[in-house]
């Protein structure tokens, strides 16, 4: 009889993705708010409290390069989000205007470099935002 050894219960790397999504995300709602957790839409300049947003992207998330990219992803609403393809020449225009001309261009550039994302830097990524997080609803008082 020989020795049998445990196999280690390691997470699916895309379920680790998940928990960086879901981190990241609150990062960003929280990053586009006032100080009482309240956004405004860049695409149609409605306001929402942080829980009530979603995290838009500029290009698609299904595109691994950009998909944690700060300056792809901005507050958004929920209508514009999810109801209008994340109204695209609006957030162009928007992150032009925010993080300066040219950016929107090279993030769809960037977009295309595919690549893979490593566990490694999944799991740096999370702790990082984590803590991110938690300092932005001290500061700004919500949670």
């Amino acid at each position: 009889m020989g020795l049998k050894f445990a196999k280690s219960k390691r997470v699916p790397k895309n379920k680790e993705e998940d928990k960086l999504w879901k981190v990241f995300s609150e990062f960003i709602r929280l990053r586009d708010t006032d100080r009482n957790g309240y956004g405004k839409c860049p695409t149609c300049g409605s306001f929402h409290h942080w829980k009530d947003a979603d995290a838009g992207h500029f290009i698609s998330r299904k595109y691994k390069a950009t998909k944690f990219d700060e300056k792809n992803v901005s507050f958004q609403c929920k209508k514009c989000n999810r109801f209008e393809n994340g109204q695209q020449f609006r957030m162009a225009l928007y992150i032009d205007d925010r993080w300066g001309m040219g950016t929107a261009e090279r993030i769809e550039t960037l977009s295309r470099a595919g690549g893979k994302i490593g566990r490694l830097w999944i799991n740096q990524q999370i702790e990082y935002y984590r803590l991110k997080v938690k300092a932005m609803k001290k500061e700004k008082g919500v949670f």
